[in-house]
């Protein structure tokens, strides 16, 4: 029988409850969010009147935590919409109702003897068959269910989220010897399809997976920055992005996550027994941790920790690192490493190991010990944690944020080299790795292999048939490629073209190389998709290019320019041949009006997409005004209507403002209901947008017929500068924010029309591509692009 997931209980609504709550509530299930009975009034509950009898008291601790859910930065939800299916409660009045619900997650605090006596009390209300779970992080699974009912063991697993459970896709599934066999595929089924999570089937060993290694690596990072007389700051800014690490790398991480969660996990480990000697010592604290713990400098909870927020003699805020040797928290000066200046011109951070190794400084020093350690101690824990080795890969990539796992990193540095690291360390590698020549490789049909460590043979990595991984079949499939473009045959009369420009900015070899796309889908294939697996799918155009050919004044070419990218945007809206875009992560400027043009779009749930062109001085300039402008006039269906929506439009464009989700941009009409869908799980996205444009090649896909546009003139236009005139005597934009702003209204009303007319698309194409020069040659647009290039974000002035 197929079990539907329509309603979810979440007992617990901290942290990591609330997460887990807005994320069932982000793919459309319905969730009671429950936690206890508050024991005292509050002193504003006393001075209302309230006793402990009146509902909101009784709910106050799970309703404060929702308010908190719908305020998170970043937000958990996809859209404040959502809120609407999560109902807060509390465990006295609304744990009855879980006879209705289809699973209970328990989440309240890491105390065995806490869970077992909520477990207690769920007995008495639960369906025989309803599935239940933990999400402990520390508790071995098979003590939480001692003294449970044999319908309660099979259907009981553990199911680990990461904090923050919207961001980071690892669910660990840890079954007990009691979980039915259909119940795990469910849990790992479920995670993925629907939650859109890489599930992990994890043993029940201390701290499963993904903790078990990432608080070993960073145990060991603590042992090791005393020692090489590195500061907090300094070994962050060598673990972080530079190695495919989070921004916040260890320190910084640490303080988001909690010392006390840190310290948990690893003494959770040292008491267990499980380790060796050598690898036992590591989960050891090191003093300063130790007295950082008796202070309770936790970090963020408890606003310090390795970082501290002061005030300086001038009033303003800084950011101090902990001296590690004084405990005194000091302004932490900038450094530098001749290490990191030998790999800046390679891309890729796995590149970038086997120079980190050899480097001759504290950071060379710090990546031969540390990934030494690593390296012997993940091999030592093949079979202990898990009998695959990609396993503990895909768990470090999805629960800490990890680019590439540490067998991956392994391979880049070569088997027989890590061996020596290890050694060097001070470690000894399991025997099973010493006759290994690499733990990967890519078979025949571009799928990743890894090998056995019993046989030395290699197996295929389960689950690849729903995604494509264009790492693995750009050597044999691609057809084209130039320095910023390619084009890869995905088979099934497919191909797709990938757009591989620093940032992946869209200049001009990326456009040559989608006409060309377009061109070679039209004469021999049956369908185009545009999608890569970086970062980002586009940060938009290429500023450096616009700024150049304007500060030259050399407007004929940039004419032709900004005309070739419109053309271009039009190519993939009104070629013969459907095309199917698949944005993911920043999704800007031009990247947005790349997706806006296709006949179909595949967003992953994170895609922050928008038109911000008006953020360094013009307005969107492919097509993206004229498109927004379109999908706005469908939508004219009185005065009133016309006027708001096409407000809506104008402000969406005007104000920069980005979609914080794909969920939010079809709020904003930049995605289209009913016609684009969204992935939650990005790995299935370039799959699923092979399958659609297959699709719709295969149900007689036709040209489409350019539109018409209706635009209201003159009228609608008074209506916007009695707006912006208001923003500007409130200060609340400058003058050339206000220039900009009555000039994307004189494109969206079509410009110097009496009234509300019919016009072509390239009638408005062209009012566009006219604003856009004019912009470009104001001193203030040329300042922004420039503060925009050097720093990475828009000045406003």
């Amino acid at each position: 029988m197929k079990r539907r997931i329509k309603h979810v209980t979440v007992l617990g609504s901290g942290i990591m409850g609330s997460g887990i709550a807005a994320h069932f509530a982000n793919i459309g299930v319905e969730v009671s969010l429950l936690d206890i009975v508050p024991f005292e009034l509050t002193e504003a509950e006393q001075k209302k009147g309230l006793t402990k009898d009146d509902k909101v008291v009784r709910n106050r601790i799970a309703s404060e935590n929702f308010e908190k859910l719908k305020k998170a930065s970043p937000a958990l939800l996809y859209s404040p919409k959502f809120a609407d299916r999560i109902k807060a409660g509390n465990f006295d009045d609304d744990l009855q109702k879980i006879k209705n619900t289809d699973w209970i997650i328990e989440v309240v605090v890491e105390k065995l003897d806490i869970k077992k006596s909520v477990y207690e009390k769920i007995e008495q209300f639960r369906k025989p068959g309803t599935l239940i779970s933990s999400n402990t992080s520390g508790i071995p699974i098979h003590f939480l269910i001692e003294g449970r009912s044999d319908d309660f063991k099979k259907y009981f697993a553990g199911t680990h989220f990461f904090n923050p459970v919207r961001y980071l896709p690892l669910l660990e599934i840890i079954p007990t010897q009691e979980t039915l066999p259909e119940v795990v595929d469910f849990y790992m089924s479920f995670g993925a399809k629907f939650l859109g999570k890489t599930t992990v089937l994890a043993k029940d060993t201390p701290a499963f997976i993904a903790n078990r290694i990432g608080v070993f690596s960073m145990m060991d990072l603590l042992h090791n920055v005393q020692k090489l007389g590195l500061t907090v700051s300094e070994v962050d800014k060598l673990t972080g992005p530079v190695i495919g690490r989070p921004k916040s790398a260890t320190f910084r991480t640490a303080d988001v996550v909690g010392l006390d969660t840190l310290v948990m996990v690893a003494n959770g480990v040292r008491q267990s027994g499980a380790e060796a000697n050598n690898f036992n010592d590591v989960f050891a604290l090191p003093d300063y941790i130790q007295k950082m713990m008796d202070n309770k400098w936790l970090g963020s909870k408890t606003e310090q920790g390795f970082y501290k927020k002061v005030k300086n003699a001038e009033g303003k805020s800084e950011i101090h690192g902990l001296n590690l040797d004084t405990l005194e928290y000091e302004l932490q000066g900038k450094s530098s490493f001749p290490t990191l200046e030998l790999t800046k011109n390679i891309d890729k951070p796995i590149d970038r190991f086997k120079v980190l190794i050899g480097g001759k400084d504290k950071a060379g020093e710090l990546y031969r010990k540390s990934l030494g350690a690593l390296f012997a101690y993940v091999s030592h824990k093949v079979p202990e944690i898990s009998d695959e080795i990609y396993k503990i890969d895909d768990a470090m990539r999805a629960g800490f944020g990890w680019e590439n796992g540490p067998f991956e990193i392994w391979d880049s540095v070569g088997v027989q080299k890590g061996i020596e690291l290890a050694k060097d360390a001070g470690y000894e590698v399991s025997d099973w790795v010493k006759n290994i020549e690499t733990f990967y490789k890519v078979n025949e049909e571009g799928q990743s292999i890894f090998v056995d460590k019993n046989s030395g043979e290699y197996s295929k990595i389960p689950g690849q048939d729903a995604f494509i991984i264009l790492d693995n079949i750009r050597k044999n499939k691609t057809l084209w490629s130039n320095s910023g473009a390619a084009i890869e045959d995905l088979g099934d009369g497919i191909i797709n073209f990938e757009i591989r420009s620093k940032m992946n900015s869209l200049g001009g070899e990326v456009l040559d190389g989608l006409n060309r796309a377009i061109d070679l889908a039209e004469k021999e294939y049956d369908g185009l998709v545009i999608g890569n697996q970086g970062t980002n799918f586009s940060v938009g155009a290429n500023l450096a290019m616009i700024l150049m050919m304007a500060i030259e004044q050399d407007w004929d070419d940039l004419n032709m320019a900004i005309a070739y990218f419109q053309k271009s945007m039009m190519r993939v809206r009104y070629s013969s041949i459907p095309v199917v875009v698949a944005p993911h992560g920043m999704t800007l400027g031009g990247g947005c009006e790349m997706t806006m043009h296709a006949d179909r779009v595949v967003a992953a749930a994170e895609t922050y997409i928008g038109l911000v062109e008006t953020g360094v001085g013009v307005i969107p300039g492919g097509g993206g005004t004229k498109e927004l402008t379109l999908r706005t006039s469908r939508e004219f269906h009185s005065d009133d209507v016309k006027n708001n929506r096409l407000r809506e439009a104008f402000m969406n464009i005007a104000m920069g403002k980005v979609a914080t989700s794909a969920y939010e941009a079809y709020d904003m009409g930049i995605l289209e209901k009913g016609k684009d869908i969204v992935a939650v799980d990005k790995r299935t996205q370039i799959m699923t947008a092979k399958m659609l444009a297959k699709s719709l090649a295969e149900h007689g896909y036709t040209q489409p017929i350019e539109q018409k546009v209706k635009v209201l003139g003159k009228d609608a236009l008074g209506m916007f500068y009695v707006g912006t005139d208001q923003m500007l005597t409130g200060n609340f934009i400058s003058a050339h924010d206000k220039k900009i702003a009555d000039k994307l209204a004189n494109v969206m009303v079509g410009g110097n029309l009496s009234e509300p007319t019919v016009v072509t698309e390239q009638y408005l194409l062209n009012l566009e591509r006219e604003t856009f020069l004019q912009l470009c040659g104001e001193r203030k647009t040329l300042e922004r692009i420039q503060y925009m290039l050097q720093n990475g974000k828009p000045l406003r002035n």
